[in-house]
């Protein structure tokens, strides 16, 4: 199982795609080490996210409590704090980094409003590769302003030596959003078959399927069903930072408990549990992202390996890339089936002021003060 810890919803981001930094958390209402203590080892990846984890000044401690507890830590940050990471990559050089890059540097700056975010976080991931990191990467999410960069930011991890992960616009009560909507789907979609091929000709494994993962984020940028049925809650989860348990990072009606009142066991044994479960067989949302298409595409027998349908088609158009040929995404991809959606604009916050507020006594509030966007579509 997948297990996502998101640490705090403070970021010095101002992303235009993602509203955590307008809803940050109170620093003592956020999840303490003492209740990630009680978590179980053997979770696959355990990733700590936030907002921005970097702004966790125990953030040092929480790794510590969590590396023994799973085969991957991840620590996923927007890289503005990169000097925060290096102790923690000198003691443990195999934490998997992600540090959130947009395209080329106005682009990215524009996108999450960072003055200099570009250049800091290039400098960043040199700086943990210096300390001896060995699993280092950028993240970027596509959308109309930054598609046509993404085999650019590809190439430009290539020749840094890390590797790139890549997402969707998507709306989530994590992000505060319901409005997150692309301008033009075909035209974006299209950019993402340049990455596949991309990937298919390199001599990595794991880049052949993300190339696969990359075919599902073309489906979802269209608006069509997932390639492979969502297992939230059984293989994945999230834990905020009020130490709810979710069965995903979407929907606030699928709840499965809170790990400072509970212990993991009886959490996912609960009848909450069973009930968000059942909701999930049933749900209609097309979120695939990273932590839902990964746990999607693995094997039930052998975790460490992916199911059938995703080894044959990398197989497939791996030999037929090497020997030549192209990837016949008309076969796969139904470009005449495009979803229409609200076209809502999106706004650069780069040099805009805009304030952040923390709600008083915001721990005492219910899920549904904590996440007041009930409705959130993701097709």
């Amino acid at each position: 199982m997948d297990l996502t810890i998101i640490s705090t919803f403070r970021c010095n981001s101002r992303c235009q795609m993602c509203y955590i930094w307008k809803n940050p958390t109170e620093p003592k209402e956020e999840v303490s080490i003492e209740t990630l203590s009680k978590l179980p080892g053997g979770f696959d990846n355990l990733n700590v996210s936030g907002g921005e984890p970097t702004l966790r000044r125990d953030l040092a401690e929480i790794v510590e409590e969590l590396y023994p507890k799973a085969r991957i830590l991840e620590i996923s940050s927007n890289g503005l704090n990169p000097e925060r990471l290096v102790p923690i990559i000198k003691r443990h050089p195999n934490i998997k980094v992600r540090f959130s890059l947009e395209g080329d540097a106005a682009t990215s700056n524009a996108i999450r409003g960072e003055k200099d975010g570009y250049q800091i976080k290039l400098k960043g991931i040199r700086m943990l590769r210096e300390a001896g990191g060995t699993d280092l990467g950028f993240a970027m999410v596509i959308q109309d302003e930054n598609a046509d960069q993404l085999v650019k930011v590809y190439e430009l991890a290539r020749s840094e030596g890390i590797e790139l992960a890549t997402s969707t616009l998507h709306n989530a009560w994590q992000f505060y959003k319901n409005d997150n909507y692309f301008y033009n789907r075909a035209k974006t979609a299209k950019e993402v078959e340049g990455l596949i091929t991309a990937m298919l000709k390199t001599n990595k494994v794991k880049n052949w399927f993300r190339a696969y993962l990359n075919l599902g984020l073309i489906e979802k940028i269209l608006g069509h069903d997932r390639l492979i049925p969502c297992t939230a809650g059984s293989d994945f989860a999230f834990v905020d930072p009020w130490s709810d348990v979710w069965a995903c990072n979407v929907r606030s009606d699928l709840p499965l408990g809170n790990l400072a009142r509970q212990d993991w066991s009886e959490i996912m044994n609960s009848e909450q549990a069973r009930s968000s479960l059942g909701k999930v067989s049933a749900c209609t949302q097309n979120c695939w992202m990273v932590t839902t298409a990964r746990t999607a595409m693995r094997s039930r027998l052998v975790p460490q390996l992916p199911k059938l349908s995703p080894m044959a088609w990398v197989i497939y158009n791996k030999l037929k890339v090497t020997m030549g040929g192209k990837v016949d995404f008309a076969s796969y991809i139904d470009y005449d089936k495009v979803l229409e959606t609200p076209l809502v604009p999106r706004t650069s916050n780069l040099g805009r002021s805009v304030k952040a507020e923390i709600k008083v006594q915001r721990g005492l509030m219910t899920k549904e003060e904590h996440y007041p966007l009930a409705e959130f579509i993701n097709r």
